[in-house]
């Protein structure tokens, strides 16, 4: 919410004031000046009849005005004029007449405030208007000339700073930032040595990661101002804005050196040139030309670094991460799980929790979440507990916050028939049994056949520990797994009863079967060969630029895909025909309980076997 600066009152406000006061003054005008009681006029003579006759009680004269007071009330209801020519006795009223004649020495405040009125409010009313129409071109000329303005927030200089222990994890990221914050601290100890301070760091991690916190920490230590602004606030619809606006903001920061600019998301701004339909004018790509001037152009000794971040450090134009530009990349890394847990401490430092609640454990199942995805299950962890009215969080509420994150909430709302039901028991004990029985699988966590997001149950799967690799055999095994379900329900049902269950399933295996082969080079025939597809890029571009392969390799890819989908299908055939027993096992106990943990997975597929037809051969 905008707060009316120190001193004044907002603009909104000061109209209403205005207007107000106006409205009140003109009623006020006419009230004063209407009369009250409109009175009846008459003629002078039959005033004179009636009162030689003893109908009327008092006449007041006032020049030639005469009010009449008619015999029984106490004021005027009727006026005459009379001529200048001499008294209402020289008009015929008799001097012996028993009526009350007083004389009133005539005013003209009455007539000079009407006309004065006539005259002033109008030209008040016009003032009004034209001070108002003034006031307005004003604010659009004040709109105007702030245009070209940056509009990037200061911060750094705040009582509440950001600082490094403030963060958890990010242990390397932190060491390369540091050195930028020493170089803030004492330039002269670098300058003395000939090191020149760097221009730009670049910081690149997936999304949640912490990059626009690890760049306000970087401005906390240094204790510098903090210029904040994201790529997108450059870009307008007029040509030639981005590029002043990035003038004004360097302009700033070098006025206040030594300083820091974060640009956030600056991928929106510095793509590579070239690849849009409007040519050297587009205007992303004068306020690109403009950033790169600025940061190592002619001018020199500015103490002022560029923090700058993104999650597609693939699309950058390669002038922004040439020595003298951005001569740093800081990567920023998913956590691995010491880091999970010191941030999910960090999260969970100021909410009640029971005295078990074990943190440890949920770093473990969390492995490829972000920051921001542990920030999440601390956050829903908190509303669950404060639904149910309880006063701490405990070890189901943050399983159940995990769950929600991670695969959806349940929807138990949905109601299934007791064929879907069965169906969907199979499907989910397909997943179960082929993960479980491979050998290069994940374990299974935990079998739902409860709705949960967009599917009708879920079979999950956690690794046990932090990988940064997959080898074929463990895509092999995913892809048999995913294609577990489908086959299940063809050999319970046979070959028609098939449904469209399986079609997320399918959809991901396809997927990573041609990342295999276009992306990993996993293929059988095109062994080693990679043919990466730039997705990132324009629509234009996708339409001028060829694909990396021809099409007899498209058609050679097509075919390892489809090899790779059918031995996936074949072993996961060969595990289910195999173990028909455990399938019926864990399906029945699908359809009692409707969830299954992972213990009793365990302890349901205990006498569960690997068939030779489903084994692997180099």
């Amino acid at each position: 919410m905008n707060k009316p600066p120190k001193g004044g009152i907002s603009n909104t406000l000061r109209l209403t004031l205005f207007w107000t006061l106006l409205v009140v003054t003109v009623l006020g005008l006419i009230a004063i000046l209407s009369p009250q009681d409109p009175l009846k006029e008459v003629s002078l003579s039959s005033v004179v009849n009636r009162a030689n006759d003893g109908e009327i009680s008092k006449l007041e004269v006032e020049g030639n005005t005469v009010k009449v007071t008619p015999k029984g009330s106490d004021k005027a209801t009727e006026v005459a004029i009379k001529d200048d020519s001499g008294t209402l006795y020289d008009q015929g009223l008799d001097e012996d007449a028993k009526t009350e004649i007083t004389y009133v020495q005539p005013s003209g405040t009455s007539d000079a405030l009407w006309t004065m009125a006539g005259i002033l409010l109008p030209v008040l009313l016009i003032g009004a208007l034209f001070v108002f129409m003034m006031r307005q071109a004003q604010g659009q000329n004040n709109q105007a000339m702030g245009f070209g303005k940056s509009k990037a927030k200061l911060y750094g200089l705040d009582k509440e700073r950001v600082t490094f222990t403030d963060i958890a994890g990010n242990d390397s990221a932190k060491q390369d930032l540091e050195e930028v914050v020493d170089f803030l601290k004492h330039p002269k100890k670098y300058q003395q040595l000939g090191a020149k301070i760097p221009k730009g760091v670049l910081l690149v991690g997936n999304p949640g990661t912490g990059k626009t916190m690890l760049a306000r920490a970087v401005a906390g230590e240094a204790n510098v101002p903090f210029f904040s602004i994201s790529g997108s606030e450059f870009v307008e619809m007029f040509v030639g804005v981005g590029a002043s606006r990035v003038r004004d903001l360097f302009a700033k920061a070098k006025k206040n050196a030594p300083a820091i600019i974060f640009i956030d998301e600056i991928d929106a701004v510095g793509r590579k040139r070239g690849s849009g339909m409007g040519g050297g004018h587009d205007e992303r790509e004068q306020t690109l030309n403009q950033i790169l001037v600025e940061m190592d152009g002619f001018e020199t000794g500015t103490n002022v670094i560029v923090l700058a971040a993104t999650n597609r450090a693939d699309v950058l134009d390669p002038a922004l991460l040439r020595p003298g530009r951005f001569d740093r990349r800081t990567n920023i890394m998913l956590p691995e799980r010491k880091d999970r847990e010191a941030i999910l401490k960090v999260h969970f430092k100021n909410k009640p929790t029971e005295a078990n609640v074990n943190l440890d454990k949920l770093a473990a199942k969390t492995a490829g979440s972000s920051g921001a995805d542990l920030a999440n299950i601390a956050n829903e962890a908190a509303i669950i507990t404060a639904r149910r009215n309880a006063k701490k969080i405990t070890n189901a509420d943050i399983t159940e916050a995990f769950e929600k994150v991670a695969i959806g909430p349940e929807r138990k709302a949905k109601v299934m028939n007791e064929k879907e039901k069965e169906l969907t028991a199979y499907h989910e004990a397909g997943h179960a049994i082929v993960g479980h029985v491979l050998p290069d699988s994940d374990p299974v966590h935990k079998v739902t056949i409860i709705p949960r997001g967009g599917t009708g149950g879920v079979t999950w799967f956690l690794p046990p520990e932090d990988k940064s690799y997959t080898n074929v055999y463990e895509f092999k095994d995913i892809l048999a797994r995913a294609m577990g379900g489908r086959i299940a329900e063809k050999i319970k049902y046979g070959s028609d009863g098939i449904t469209t269950g399986a079609g997320n399933d399918l959809r991901k295996a396809t997927e990573i079967a041609r990342d295999m082969v276009i992306e990993q080079g996993m293929g059988k025939k095109l062994r080693d060969q990679v043919f990466h597809e730039d997705n990132g890029g324009m629509v234009f571009d996708k339409i001028t630029h060829e694909r990396p392969y021809s099409d007899d390799t498209a058609k050679q890819i097509d075919s390892e895909v489809e090899l790779l989908i059918k031995e996936a299908a074949g072993r996961a055939e060969a595990v289910i025909r195999a173990n028909m027993a455990g399938l019926e096992k864990l399906a029945g106990a699908l359809l009692k309980e409707e969830t299954i943990e992972e213990e009793i997975v365990e302890q349901l597929l205990a006498d569960t076997k690997l068939p030779k037809e489903a084994m692997l051969h180099a």
